[in-house]
């Protein structure tokens, strides 16, 4: 369990760090993220608040259609939002929106790469999924849809609502949609990591 911790953290903190890399480079970012700016832009809080108060509405909406959360779940509304702040409070990275346009895309990539290798990682630990694929779940038994489309749906939804209210949305946004789900597959089979905890075998 101790191990399962440490994986479940060091994925939540990569994950956060591939976000603010995707935020610095201010080529777009992912769908829930600009919604999250968006949020963050016309409420006058910071971007990881914000998010923090996004996973928890979405949260509770999963709760509200019976799924359950674990200790993942909990701490994954938790410890993105907040190491997020740290991210983009510090002086890292402040110019690099003047760097040139290929130097900005690579970063771009490398937050995507970074964000996969953190959802392997806090997947792999298996102590409860994000609130989002808790709400995704909940859209799948609710209304029969496929996984694939409760998923598709949501994503939408949410960028929508994120452009409507002014969020960082560009050619990144465009490269995390296509991207992420190859780039997760591919860290998982790098990482070793198995999305679905294996059955303990009975003894013989």
């Amino acid at each position: 369990m101790i191990w399962r911790l440490v994986k479940l953290n060091v994925g939540l903190v990569l994950f956060a760090v591939g976000l603010w890399l995707g935020l610095e480079a201010e080529l777009g970012v992912g769908p829930w993220d600009v919604l999250t700016g968006g949020l963050s832009k016309q409420l006058g809080t910071r971007f990881g608040i914000t998010a923090i108060g996004v996973s928890v509405v979405v949260l509770l909406i999963g709760l509200a259609a019976r799924v359950r959360p674990g200790i993942g779940t909990l701490l994954n509304v938790v410890v993105i939002g907040a190491v997020l702040d740290v991210l983009l409070l510090s002086p890292l990275l402040t110019d690099l929106d003047d760097a040139p346009i290929p130097v900005r895309l690579l970063v771009t990539l490398l937050g995507i790469a970074t964000v996969a290798a953190g959802s392997a990682l806090y997947l792999g630990a298996h102590l409860g999924p994000g609130p989002r694929d808790g709400l995704m779940v909940a859209i799948h038994t609710r209304t029969g849809w496929r996984v694939g489309t409760a998923r598709a749906t949501l994503e939408c939804v949410v960028l929508v609502l994120g452009v409507l209210l002014g969020g960082p949305v560009g050619v990144g946004t465009v490269l995390f949609a296509l991207g992420i789900g190859p780039a997760v597959q591919v860290a998982f089979r790098v990482l070793r990591q198995t999305p679905v905890r294996r059955p303990v075998e009975a003894p013989a």
